[in-house]
């Protein structure tokens, strides 16, 4: 997530940089830092404000769960987290997902397929 995407998402919650502050549990100079580009955004961080906007967002895919959006197997099912939990449509905010086959291990390694997934991207 970078400056500008953070500052929208903050305009699309509908919050000041002192209420964005005070949700994310952090200062409001991290703020200020976040959005002039002076300091990345945390994956903790950006996580979490993924998560509060796909709370106000509507899903453009039907709010299918990705299991059904990404065709997946039975075997590939059973093994992933997003099934277990019945999570489909919050898929990117579980890591140790299977998604493209493989499990990713890290936050920007997960969202680097997830950027490009239409279950996310019919969210954001």
């Amino acid at each position: 997530m970078d400056q500008n995407e953070f500052k929208n998402f903050r305009t699309t919650l509908n919050k000041t940089q002192k209420e964005m502050a005070q949700l994310l549990g952090t200062s409001l100079k991290a703020i200020h830092s976040y959005e002039q580009g002076w300091r990345t955004i945390p994956p903790a961080v950006e996580r979490q404000v993924y998560f509060l906007v796909s709370r106000k967002q509507k899903s453009l895919n039907g709010n299918k769960p990705c299991w059904k959006v990404k065709n997946c197997s039975p075997e590939r099912k059973k093994q992933c987290p997003a099934w277990e939990f019945k999570s489909g449509n919050l898929c990117w905010f579980i890591n140790g997902t299977i998604c493209d086959g493989e499990i990713h291990r890290t936050w920007n390694e997960k969202m680097k397929v997830c950027r490009t997934c239409d279950v996310f991207t019919g969210i954001f």
